[in-house]
C-alpha cells in the first residue's frame, strides 16, 4: 500500500471537520513547496545577475599570468 493510499484510508475515518483541516494542511504544504522552488529559481537568477554585474567591464582586462615565483608562501 502506498503512502497516498494509507493517507486516504486514514482520512476516510476522520470526521469531515478534521478532513477539512487535513486538506488545508496539504494545500499549505503544496504552496510551501511551490514557493521554495520559486525562491530557489529566483535565487539562482539573482546570483547570476549579481555575478554578471560584479564582473561587468572586466571582460576586456588582461589577466595576469602567475607563476610559482609569485608565491609568498609555499606549503609542502
Amino acid at each position: 500500500m502506498t503512502v497516498a493510499e494509507r493517507i486516504y484510508q486514514h482520512v476516510q475515518e476522520l470526521p469531515s471537520s478534521f478532513q477539512a483541516e487535513v486538506l488545508d494542511f496539504v494545500e499549505y504544504l503544496l504552496l510551501k513547496t511551490k514557493r521554495k522552488a520559486a525562491y530557489q529559481q529566483e535565487g539562482i537568477t539573482w546570483s547570476d545577475l549579481s555575478l554578471s554585474m560584479a564582473m561587468r567591464g572586466m571582460e576586456d582586462e588582461d589577466t595576469p599570468d602567475y607563476s610559482i615565483a609569485d608565491l609568498k608562501e609555499v606549503f609542502s
